[in-house]
């Protein structure tokens, strides 16, 4: 059985004639079960968490995300979001999911999460220390820290959101890689940790696809070194690809899952009201 846990509809809206789009793009690719994961930049549930922790002083980093906030975000109420998904839930077999950043207010995120049955929720590092990392205008300050600084940081944010307990799958695993700034150290130490953390809390390995075709890395993450430590450390999986336009829901899965083969896996989880089975590698 084909699925994709992880895309978004955020650069459009709760409209069924537009959303279609991703459904006849992942039936195209062979899918048969896909799941939305908004990010929760969507609800205004979690505005206080990112104005919480951001940078957002007058600095470099601090402007763009002060206009970063301001755009597109906090535009649908979690109740809306279900309601919406309970209406394409009439007509496909579509996942209920969110994407959660990594908030220093763990507390805050469960009493959010509590109110609401999602099919699971995926925890992703986005901010380090307040900074957008990922985003490709501010991506100068890259240029302002150690690599091993920067490893650091990264490994401590997992370590974190598996210790919450509560979350599903952890995001695009070590896609720190993104801009092409690579180690020149030995980073097992970093990647052991991960995974440990990972185990401990029983959390299932994004395997997303989104890195190879919207950034510069042109890599599925988690990237090798990282696959075979979570392959030593039997590590679940999953197959996404981190859709946010319709043509891209399911893109590059054979590519993923003949990946994911080459470090011995054969099956993959779905999920279903926080509660998954490991089904057979399509």
């Amino acid at each position: 059985m084909k699925t994709d846990y992880h895309m978004h509809f955020e650069y459009g809206s709760y409209d069924e004639e537009w959303t279609e789009g991703f459904f006849k793009a992942g039936a195209g690719r062979g899918l048969e079960e896909i799941g939305i994961s908004e990010h929760s930049h969507t609800f205004p549930e979690f505005k206080e968490l990112y104005y919480q922790d951001l940078v957002l002083d007058d600095s470099f980093i601090g402007t763009f995300q002060q206009q970063w906030l301001r755009r597109n975000k906090f535009k649908y109420t979690l109740e809306e979001y279900f309601t919406f998904m309970r209406r394409l839930q009439q007509r496909h077999r579509v996942k209920i999911g969110i994407e959660v950043c990594n908030f220093q207010d763990q507390q805050a995120v469960a009493e959010i999460l509590k109110e609401y049955p999602f099919d699971y929720v995926i925890g992703s590092v986005h901010f380090l220390k307040g900074w957008a990392y990922d985003s490709s205008e501010i991506k100068a300050e890259w240029q302002r820290h150690d690599l091993r600084e920067i490893y650091e940081w990264y490994t401590e944010e997992i370590e974190k959101l598996a210790e919450a307990g509560l979350y599903d799958m952890l995001g695009h695993p070590f896609n720190i890689r993104l801009f092409k700034f690579l180690p020149d150290f030995d980073v097992t130490p970093y990647l052991e940790r991960a995974a440990k953390a990972l185990a401990a809390a029983k959390m299932v390995v994004d395997v997303n696809t989104g890195t190879l075709y919207r950034y510069p890395i042109e890599e599925i993450s988690p990237y090798p070194d990282f696959m075979r430590i979570a392959a030593k450390y039997d590590l679940p999986i999953t197959l996404n690809s981190d859709a946010h336009k319709p043509e891209d829901c399911g893109a590059y899965h054979q590519e993923a899952a003949d990946y994911v083969r080459s470090f011995g896996y054969r099956q993959t989880v779905r999920f279903t009201a926080r509660g998954r089975e490991l089904i057979e590698l399509a």
